[in-house]
């Protein structure tokens, strides 16, 4: 007997025992057939965009676990948590996220695969907006990091950045701020990404990020009255490179194996105003690099308490500049301590209190000071200065062996390119040490004392190596 389709679905022809039959049956399709409509569905990931649309304005989106689709438009203040079980998979086109709007927060996510696009600047995150927060994320195989724009008082913290599997020139930027102010990036994780730059921007704190395997981990322009503090920067081609941009503040960052042709741990072109201390600049080609800086009239850079170690070049002067005061740093194991590559000499700049680890002397009235001034001439090592060709022979026994010779005999007067009147005998002394009261009252901040007093004096006290120990280790 055939399958008479008419008769099962008219209702007035049903029997109670057809209509049983036909209940099964739908519950039959619904058990076997809509399943695979909905396993067909899901090869497509779903939309994250339709969850965002779906959310009202200053809500609390916690999305079910699981991969979504990108890219995504925020134009609405809400907060985004993906409680690190969230990833949105931008399919390699745009940017991951765009937040076009004021007081949204995105955090613990993974996003990821964003497209390969430089000129429209294809993204894990691009800011469009202010008083955002970016926290807690992963972003990984996207063009640029995080790309903040005509931005204001966000906040980009302990995220995790990488870029694409690219060439390190064509990979995009990690983070990147463009006519952004007062924000704050702070304790990032920064690997294989191009560079950190900020442009046209001022008044941003940068602080205790961790960046390697890139190729400026800091690069400024333009950018005025920003703070770099407690940042890691490590195995990159260049440490922080200031250009063009007047009272900047860099404070205690390790800068260590910037290496290469243009290896240098700090740089700076036609800066002003600048503050570098505490820094640890270690095992670069070139420690510190200054090119017509200060460029200002009547301005000083302050260069200060900052250990230069271990570096082909501790500092190299492009030019003989003036108005740099050196106070208070630790020159020690550079093959040359100071270059002036297109003038003469260095000593236009103010040295005075720096420790020299060449430095040959004497302390007899014992006061941590050198009876005589420290002085650095050039001799013959001025050829690898001159000829860079001549830079392959450099510390060979050949270049030794003519730089002896002119010590000991020099066939003309060498030029002296530094001259340290109070040269210490030691690396670990006070920060005002030159010239200041070194008695300190027993209310005094140990932050701004870095050593303890060395003086010998009675009413100072003895030394307390331990002590100081464990007053470094409280703070």
């Amino acid at each position: 007997m055939g399958f008479n389709f008419k008769y099962w679905i008219h209702r007035e022809s049903r029997s109670p025992i057809q209509v049983t039959l036909l209940t099964l049956l739908c519950v039959l399709v619904g058990m076997f057939i809509l399943p695979l409509q909905s396993v067909a569905e899901e090869g497509e990931l779903i939309p994250f965009q339709q969850l965002v649309d779906a959310a009202e304005p200053n809500s609390t989106l916690i999305p079910p676990p699981g991969t979504y689709a990108g890219p995504v438009i925020v134009d609405k203040p809400m907060v985004i948590d993906g409680q690190n079980k969230v990833t949105i998979d931008s399919g390699g086109k745009g940017s991951v996220f765009i937040l076009d709007t004021d007081g949204a927060t995105l955090k613990n996510l993974h996003l990821t695969n964003s497209g390969e696009s430089h000129n429209d600047i294809d993204s894990g995150v691009q800011v469009r907006g202010n008083f955002n927060v970016i926290r807690d994320n992963v972003i990984d195989n996207s063009l640029f990091g995080i790309d903040l724009q005509q931005s204001e008082n966000n906040i980009v913290r302990g995220n995790r950045i990488s870029s694409k599997d690219f060439d390190l020139g064509v990979r995009g930027d990690a983070i990147r701020l463009w006519y952004s102010f007062n924000n704050k990036i702070t304790d990032n994780i920064i690997r294989n990404s191009r560079d950190m730059v900020v442009w046209y921007s001022r008044d941003n704190l940068i602080a205790r990020n961790d960046a390697r395997g890139g190729r400026y981990s800091l690069h400024f322009m333009y950018s005025q009255y920003n703070e770099v503090i407690g940042n890691h920067y490590e195995d990159n081609s260049v440490g922080i490179f200031v250009m063009y941009s007047d009272g900047v503040v860099l404070k205690d960052n390790y800068i260590a194996h910037a290496i290469g042709a243009t290896g240098m741990g700090i740089g700076f072109k036609e800066t002003s105003d600048v503050v570098v201390t505490g820094n640890k600049v270690l095992y670069c080609a070139t420690g510190l690099y200054l090119d017509v800086s200060p460029f200002q009239p009547d301005t000083t850079n302050r260069i200060t308490d900052n250990l230069i170690a271990y570096s082909g070049v501790g500092v190299l002067f492009l030019n003989d500049w003036i108005g740099n005061v050196f106070q208070g740093n630790a020159f020690k194991g550079n093959i040359t301590q100071v270059v002036v590559s297109g003038g003469k000499t260095a000593n236009r700049n103010t040295w005075e209190g720096n420790y020299w680890d060449d430095f040959e002397g004497f302390d007899q009235d014992a006061d941590m000071v050198g009876d005589n001034p420290y002085e650095l001439y050039s001799y013959a090592d001025r050829l690898w200065m001159d000829v860079p060709s001549a830079r392959f022979f450099k510390g060979s026994p050949v270049m030794e062996v003519l730089d002896f010779l002119e010590r000991l005999a020099p066939f003309s007067d060498p030029n002296m390119l530094v001259r340290d009147k109070k040269p210490l005998m030691v690396a670990t002394v006070s920060r005002d040490f030159a010239g200041a009261d070194k008695t300190k009252t027993e209310g005094s901040d140990i932050g701004e004392q870095s050593q303890p007093d060395q003086s010998g004096s009675e009413g100072a006290g003895s030394f307390d190596a331990l002590k100081a120990l464990r007053e470094s280790l409280q703070n």
